[in-house]
């Protein structure tokens, strides 16, 4: 196996490990939990959770993937802090964004060949990806696993709230 592919499993793999962390966490909490904040005076779990959906969309187009499909959340989970005033959408509805959000990405996912994986993403032109090469796809995908595990941990302090 080339280093090029075994680099990509173990990024993929990491993806799907933090994944599915996230969505066992998310489905013992209720939706009375995830409205929630993380602690006084923090972020509510309704506003990470929507944070993470609007970040893991944004990263089809960051992949050359394809186009977000819930452009409208940037707004609100990007733009925005918590408790702005701006109308989100539910729970159920947000929970509905994420299963969506992350199988869309993961199944696409196998069509970027290990090659792919280490050449410039969207974000980067062409003359600065020359200088930071590191700046490719693969980082995108290690950099956003970094951030679920990261927001995944907060969400678990969610689990004693009633």
């Amino acid at each position: 196996m080339e280093q090029e592919q075994l680099f990509v499993q173990l990024a993929l793999l990491a993806w799907e490990v933090n994944i599915n962390r996230a969505d066992a966490l998310l489905g013992t909490l209720t939706d009375e939990q995830i409205i929630k904040e993380i602690a006084p005076g923090r972020n509510r779990g309704i506003y990470l959770l929507g944070h993470l959906v609007a970040v893991h969309d944004a990263m089809g187009e960051i992949l050359e993937l394809g186009e977000r499909k819930y452009a409208s959340l940037t707004e609100i989970f990007l733009s925005n802090p918590d408790k702005a005033g701006i109308q989100m959408p539910s729970v159920p509805t947000l929970r509905g964004y994420w299963q969506e959000t992350n199988s869309r990405l993961t199944g696409n996912f196998s069509k970027l060949s290990p090659q792919q994986w280490f050449e410039k993403h969207h974000n980067i032109s062409a003359e600065d990806f020359l200088r930071e090469p590191h700046r490719n796809k693969l980082s995108v995908l290690l950099a956003r696993t970094s951030h679920l595990a990261y927001h995944t941990g907060q969400l678990i302090l969610l689990k004693g709230k009633g």
